[in-house]
């Protein structure tokens, strides 16, 4: 009821001044009394993937809290764990705006955000502060300005300063909307990159005594033949896990309804099948060799149990919880068994 009531208002504002308004909002109130606003009692439904053990299998995707500032209010609305970024190795103010846009009339959203967060060193800062108690994800990109052939140097310098705060490490090779990123996942690019991620990761194991799995996110806009070689540079890389999907550039699904002409990903509803569709095939490469995280159009139990279904072993969710709220959270735990 209360989340049906500040929808309302923050669906009058411009989607990245509701967005704004919200982390700032959450920032105040998360690990005060004033939580019993989104607080909720969510069963435990512990699930090891990764080497990890995670409270519940319902995630918080990247990009709803880039700079980490709300860890703790979105702890308390009962998630199993919390990916923050995408993050660069310096502060940057992304695209130009407008660059984020509702398609009410489909529960989705085309972001051309650009990764515009505060940098790095702002985050790793957010994460000595956090008391959730729960498994937090950090995804790192490249700057903007990073010319594609260094790009790995930003990916390694995002890893070197999370990688003692990190619960896993997420790499976004797939946003749209950083030019030429997603070249970073076809072919050597992304075996060069993988390989040069997974060295680090031992080295930076050795030194600071633990294990931080990387995962690799990627995008629903690749062929079958695509897929495929993706899935075995992964797994020659013996990377530990795989979200799917990114946003997809596809607009078939909405192409006559309001925005649908902006350029930028989108996500939501539309993506829902496409995305559960790409899990199944990708777990059919994957052989059970490496756990996918499933992210794309959680709009529900069901579409939770779906991507579980296909071959997930966790789900993430963002504009089903843009549109839902917390409550979403709640009723796909309750529901997975």
């Amino acid at each position: 009821m209360f989340y049906q009531l500040a929808r309302h208002f923050l669906f009058k504002l411009d989607p990245e001044v509701a967005h704004e308004l919200t982390i700032k909002q959450l920032s105040f109130l998360g690990g005060t009394p004033l939580d019993i606003f989104f607080r909720q009692k969510v069963p435990s439904r512990p699930v090891t993937v990764m080497g990890l053990t995670f409270d519940n299998p319902v995630g918080l995707a990247a990009g709803l809290d880039k700079d980490g500032e709300a860890i703790d209010a979105f702890g308390a609305m009962g998630f199993g764990f919390i990916e923050v970024g995408t993050v660069t190795p310096r502060p940057q103010p992304g695209n130009d705006k407008p660059r984020l846009f509702r398609v009410i009339p489909a529960e989705g959203i085309i972001n051309r955000m650009g990764f515009n967060n505060k940098g790095v060193d702002h985050l790793v800062e957010q994460l000595k502060k956090t008391r959730y108690q729960g498994v937090i994800g950090v995804n790192i990109g490249k700057n903007k300005d990073t010319p594609l052939e260094e790009g790995k140097n930003d990916y390694l310098a995002c890893m070197d300063k999370v990688y003692p705060y990190a619960g896993y490490i997420a790499i976004n090779i797939s946003s749209p909307n950083t030019p030429g990123l997603r070249q970073l996942q076809y072919g050597a690019a992304l075996d060069e990159l993988l390989a040069a991620l997974k060295l680090r990761q031992g080295e930076l194991a050795q030194l600071h005594g633990k294990y931080v799995p990387l995962a690799v996110k990627i995008a629903p806009d690749m062929s079958d033949d695509e897929l495929a070689d993706v899935a075995n540079t992964l797994l020659k890389n013996q990377i530990d896990g795989v979200i799917a999907t990114n946003t997809t550039l596809d607009r078939e699904m909405i192409f006559d309804m309001p925005h649908a002409h902006e350029t930028g990903g989108l996500s939501g509803k539309p993506l829902q099948a496409k995305s559960t569709e790409f899990i199944r095939k990708l777990a059919g490469q994957l052989k059970g060799k490496m756990p996918i995280i499933g992210v794309g159009g959680i709009d529900s139990a069901l579409a939770a149990r779906e991507k579980l279904a296909a071959g997930a072993s966790l789900v993430q969710v963002y504009s089903g919880f843009i549109y839902k709220g917390p409550p979403l959270v709640k009723d796909i735990v309750e529901h997975l068994l």
